[in-house]
């Protein structure tokens, strides 16, 4: 299941004997883990146990069998952790095979991988006794569905739109995500607000400088000099230098070229640079708003200014406001 399923699936069904905590995303992970503690055990200092999984090998295994098989002293479970674990199919087959076919039920075995692991490691997450859940990197929709529960839970109404804004503010960062919908679950509270509204996100969060330069991009697409220029003083006012702006507006450029010109579908075009697919849709998106020859133009531009920078023949002041007057008032 996906993360943002598993605090209603432990509402529905309670205490499971083993779970697998399994993806990239250490915000998922930690907050899986928090969750069972909080719920399950009463007093950790007797009842929670934790080991690092990368140094149980062969026999050594035996050591967790055995803390998995202690009875709790105080709590509903003992709760046993145990991070990196990655058993190969002979280890689980000599010293764990028992153990997850038949879990001890006043115990919770938690294993908490930011990876699948190697080949020939055993397959732990289609075991029928192992609760798997997805902690990898999450997309847009997870992203949002979470604010939405999490709102919701608040008493707090966020549509789908407002939520979107808000994963694209945080650049779908978990972490910042979780951060940012706090504040603003506390933010509506005090101004006693039933609903989210962008205009309360805007407001109240800082947009990721990834961000900010879609919204600069898009406002050179739209030709919308004013909105340029307050973005970059935007830029500018949060002790961004100009070499470091131009660098990063150059590679969004780069980077929006190289999409554009990339045949196959979303999917594909993620899967070979290496990216999410809804990361490709956007770029996509993007760069759909320039004419034919506008994005080479453009990265030419800033890559000419970034020269000149290098050479001793701009200052980093210059090279910007030569970038400014050949997007906007120079021809292709």
């Amino acid at each position: 299941m996906k993360y943002v399923d598993f605090r209603k699936f432990t509402d529905e069904h309670g205490a499971q004997p083993i779970y697998l905590f399994e993806g990239e995303e250490v915000y998922f992970r930690e907050k899986g883990e928090q969750l069972l503690k909080t719920r399950f055990v009463a007093e950790p200092t007797l009842d929670f146990a934790s080991f690092d999984g990368t140094a149980l090998k062969g026999d050594k295994i035996s050591a967790l069998i055995e803390a998995v098989n202690c009875f709790p002293f105080i709590s509903e479970k003992r709760m046993i952790k145990v991070t990196e674990f990655y058993p190969t199919e002979k280890e689980y087959e000599t010293y764990l095979k028992k153990l997850f076919d038949d879990p001890p039920v006043s115990s919770m075995l938690v294993i908490v991988n930011s990876g699948k692991g190697k080949a020939g490691t055993a397959a732990l997450a289609k075991l029928k006794t192992v609760t798997a859940v997805d902690c990898g990197r999450s997309d847009e929709e997870t992203i949002k569905k979470w604010i939405y529960l999490t709102m919701k839970k608040a008493g707090i109404y966020a549509d789908g739109v407002t939520c979107s804004l808000l994963c694209a503010y945080c650049n779908y960062d978990m972490a910042r995500v979780a951060k940012e919908t706090e504040k603003l679950t506390v933010y509506c509270g005090a101004i006693k607000a039933e609903r989210l509204t962008d205009e309360m996100v805007k407001e109240n969060v800082y947009p990721e400088s990834e961000y900010k330069i879609y919204e600069l991009t898009d406002a050179i697409s739209r030709k919308n000099y004013a909105e340029f220029i307050r973005i970059m003083q935007d830029f500018t006012q949060k002790n961004m230098d100009a070499v470091s702006l131009l660098s990063m507006i150059g590679s969004y450029f780069k980077t929006l070229q190289n999409v554009s010109a990339m045949r196959g579908s979303d999917a594909q075009v993620a899967a070979e640079l290496g990216v999410k697919e809804f990361v490709v849709k956007k770029n996509r998106g993007v760069a759909a708003k320039f004419e034919k020859g506008e994005l080479f133009h453009y990265y030419r531009c800033i890559y000419e200014a970034i020269s000149a920078l290098k050479c001793g023949e701009l200052t980093p002041a210059a090279a910007l406001k030569t970038v400014t007057a050949r997007i906007f008032f120079g021809n292709l």
